[in-house]
């Protein structure tokens, strides 16, 4: 009688009766075994303060119109009844200078639109940024040496006399994105001394020079008039310096570390989460922003799975908060039963 072949394992049998897929048969087992969890309570709707922009490239984004002081409070109410809970304010003035003096003007479109804010959304977490590009009539982020280049220690005091004026009109945080060195430090000193130790200091500590940034530029007037930003931003090449620079931060006080831009970056925020105990942020660009929409407009990509996988993204690799232009979207999605 000829011998029996022996049967061939099943894979079942091969792994021991591990099948991934049971957990993933159905969306309520998914939700439950979830790892990365993407609150709305997490992200941060950035908003343009300043004279309606002339329509330009940044037309098709609607999350970069730009608004007066009143429809930006009406903007913030609107966001906070669909539940969003923090906003990141970014000025535009009437008119530049070179120093920038518009971004501590107690009078300015940051400070105005505070308390405006304040008044309309109470129950918002209100953030400043504190730069001087879009003040200065050369588009750097500090004021300039004779040189030509930006002047980093003189640049310091006037980017803490802004954080003052923001704190001043009820910022919960200001978040210094000049790179300028020490900049955390000028500003915790700042605050001190003017009574507002309790406002909060989300740096931009990680900041790379990126080709990422172009669709805020233009809504900002922001672009430099000539050169680039290379000689204070980051070297896109550079994984280990940006650690150093947010290990810097956060000895110099900051109290929020940001990695900006998100998405290439990925690597530096996770790396951060291993080494540092601070809450990490995360800055979805506005050319991670134009990206899917233009794509989703051309039929290419679901917009609402790109945005939703890009957060997940992010939340996965450590932020625990994501400054995004698609907060508001992701709060009409769930405020209409999405997931």
């Amino acid at each position: 009688m000829p011998a029996r072949s022996p049967k061939p394992p099943t894979p079942a049998s091969a792994d021991g009766g591990s099948r991934l897929r049971r957990l993933r048969a159905r969306e309520a087992v998914r939700e439950l075994v979830a790892e990365t969890e993407r609150p709305l309570s997490h992200l941060v709707q950035p908003l343009f303060v300043g004279p309606e922009a002339p329509t330009g490239r940044s037309g098709p984004l609607p999350a970069m119109a730009r608004r007066g002081v009143d429809g930006t409070a009406e903007e913030a109410a609107r966001l906070a009844a669909a539940g969003v809970r923090a906003v990141l304010l970014f000025g535009i003035p009437p008119r530049k200078d070179p120093d920038g003096r518009g971004a501590w003007d107690p009078r300015g479109p940051v400070p105005r639109a505070i308390r405006a804010v304040r008044a309309r959304a109470p129950e918002l977490a209100i953030f400043a940024d504190v730069c001087l590009c879009e003040y200065t009539i050369h588009g750097h982020c500090g004021v300039l040496a004779r040189s030509g280049r930006v002047d980093n220690d003189r640049t310091l005091p006037l980017l803490g006399r802004a954080a003052v004026a923001y704190a001043e009109a009820g910022a919960d945080l200001v978040a210094p994105s000049a790179m300028m060195d020490h900049q955390v430090a000028a500003l915790r000193t700042a605050l001190d001394g003017a009574g507002h130790a309790e406002v909060g200091i989300l740096a931009y500590a990680a900041k790379f020079a990126s080709a990422f940034y172009g669709p805020f530029r233009d809504a900002a007037g922001s672009a430099p008039a000539f050169g680039d930003r290379r000689a204070y931003q980051m070297d896109p090449r550079n994984a280990r310096e940006a650690l150093r620079e947010l290990r810097e931060d956060e000895r110099e006080g900051a109290d929020v570390l940001m990695v900006k831009p998100a998405l290439p970056y990925l690597d530096v925020l996770a790396a951060a989460r291993r080494e540092l105990a601070l809450p990490l942020a995360a800055f979805q660009v506005s050319g991670e922003y134009a990206m899917i929409k233009a794509a989703a407009r051309a039929g290419w990509l679901d917009e609402r799975s790109a945005v939703e996988e890009t957060l997940t993204a992010m939340r996965r690799a450590g932020a625990d908060l994501v400054i995004s232009y698609f907060a508001s979207e992701r709060a009409n999605a769930l405020a209409g039963g999405d997931r």
